[in-house]
């Protein structure tokens, strides 16, 4: 049984002569304690090869933020493609100072980046599409994330690929706080509700730096989709299959990162899993 929401997953002090600051790279710390974008480029390009046989070439990532996983797309070989989607100027523009500037020229040629809706159904066609971080989350009502994941299907190349991670548990039902300890830092997971008549729950995370903590650095409205739900709208509108890949579980009981497709879960405390749509 998973024991904890793990999500997957520098700190510097400026010292002057009349204080003492503390300065965070908020972005900088989401991205270690919450993504592993390294790895997740890896595992959606094995799973493109395992349901179609080939090699995907453009991946659309939406919702991007600073998009890292975009990044780390287009280093995985010289040929790969990247579009990221956002509404939000800010992680975009964090993203452009601090990962696009550190591609190869010739790789930044192969970024696009629109800042933009991802209902918008004139969206760049991609190999694959992704939604991570749970961010289609912030669809609460299902007409809408019907609208979105048929604007998905339409956007998608002939043989494409929809992915998006889910997670739940019994834990999810409460108010929890997670900590988990980092080099340099720690995070904290805080649901603070949860309302079984909306499935709605809100979402912060804390970071606790140099003996600090800083309350509410993100903060996530969302409402708990099912694993059953996702691929029930993704058949209404209209893919062909959908599977799902479930995270092993460790010697200590939490997530251990790697994903296998299966047809049925375990009831845990806490899981995450993928929900894969195929054109």
């Amino acid at each position: 049984m998973k024991k904890e929401m793990s999500h997957r997953k520098k700190v510097r002090r400026r010292v002057n002569k009349k204080s003492t600051a503390l300065v965070f790279d908020k972005y900088e710390l989401y991205r270690k304690a919450v993504q592993s974008a390294e790895n997740d480029v890896v595992f959606i390009w094995n799973t493109f090869r395992e349901l179609k046989g080939k090699q995907p070439r453009v991946f659309r990532e939406d919702f991007c933020g600073t998009f890292a996983l975009s990044t780390e797309w287009i280093k995985l070989h010289p040929r790969h493609e990247a579009v990221g989607v956002d509404l939000d100027p800010e992680p975009m523009a964090y993203g452009k100072a601090n990962y696009l500037t550190k591609l190869k020229p010739e790789q930044q040629k192969r970024m696009k980046l629109v800042e933009g809706n991802v209902l918008d159904p004139n969206l760049a066609k991609a190999d694959i599409v992704a939604a991570m971080n749970f961010s289609y989350f912030c669809f609460k009502k299902r007409d809408v994330l019907k609208k979105y994941f048929a604007n998905v299907l339409k956007t998608l190349n002939k043989d494409g690929m929809f992915l998006v991670d889910i997670f739940g548990g019994s834990q999810c039902y409460e108010a929890i706080e997670d900590a988990i300890k980092h080099e340099g830092f720690t995070y904290y997971w805080d649901q603070t509700n949860f309302d079984p008549v909306t499935n709605e729950a809100l979402f912060h995370i804390h970071f606790k730096v140099g003996g600090k903590k800083i309350e509410q650095v993100f903060t996530y409205d969302w409402r708990m989709w099912s694993i059953s739900e996702i691929r029930d709208i993704m058949e209404e509108v209209g893919f062909k299959k959908s599977h799902v890949y479930w995270e092993g579980t460790a010697p200590d009981g939490s997530g251990d990162g790697n994903f296998t497709r299966v047809d049925h879960g375990e009831a845990c405390q806490s899981w995450i899993a993928y929900v894969v749509g195929e054109k």
